[in-house]
């Protein structure tokens, strides 16, 4: 069984969260503050943390940051707020996808399970495939292997849907994407999306790989169609 965290401080809601969660055959644990919640997810072996933002102790963006400087886990943050800040702080800190209350537990169910299919299956990839493991585009090298990324032969951290964006762009260089498509592609879902999640990665990924991302040289915005990488 699928193991997954509920770092919630509301008992209600992360008794629902749970319930729902074990009637698909996940094996699921509750913690009800930030501390105990950091310290089981970074012990505790799971295969998604669903992550309120809001919780005594130490919150969620300060969680979703320790987490990710050790732990590769598909993490979904759960909030109350619908204030694009909120959303885009964490996404910045490496969350996966977020969730706004009051949601329906299939929409609950159903980001658990695209997250934790699309993590296995990049996780697979990494491990099995032969094909080539490293890409350069002008400034720009991608090693598959090691999930690492240079700009002019220095690394720059990427976090793991930044990764995966950018590497899809790259592989099918000069192709436009909608938004819409680039969420189902990359975070798995096409019903439950919010395709303004794509447009808060772009712009982190041009901070991190353009010269000066205010003018792309790679990841160029074709207005009215999407994005596309130029090689």
């Amino acid at each position: 069984m699928k193991k997954i965290l509920i770092v919630e401080d509301d008992s209600s809601i992360a008794s629902i969260e749970r319930d729902y969660l074990i009637a698909n055959k996940y094996d699921v644990d509750i913690r009800m503050d930030g501390i105990s919640g950091l310290e089981s997810a970074l012990t505790g072996a799971y295969h998604l943390i669903l992550l309120d933002v809001m919780l005594p102790g130490m919150d969620g963006f300060e969680i979703c940051r320790r987490i990710r400087s050790s732990l590769k886990i598909p993490i979904l943050m759960v909030t109350a707020k619908k204030e694009d800040i909120d959303k885009i702080r964490g996404l910045g800190l490496g969350a996966d996808d977020y969730i706004v209350k009051p949601f329906s537990p299939s929409e609950l169910v159903a980001r658990v399970k695209s997250h934790i299919a699309m993590f296995e299956r990049l996780t697979e990839n990494d491990d099995i495939s032969n094909e080539v493991k490293e890409i350069t585009v002008g400034a720009i090298r991608i090693n598959q292997k090691t999930r690492r990324v240079y700009v002019k032969n220095a690394e720059v951290e990427l976090k793991n849907k930044e990764y995966e964006l950018l590497l899809f762009l790259v592989i099918n260089a000069d192709m436009v994407f909608d938004k819409e498509t680039l969420y189902e592609r990359i975070w798995g879902m096409d019903a439950y999306g919010d395709s303004a999640t794509v447009a808060v990665h772009i712009n982190r990924i041009r901070e991190k790989v353009e010269e000066d991302p205010s003018s792309p040289q790679y990841i160029q915005t074709v207005w009215g169609a999407g994005y596309r990488f130029k090689a």
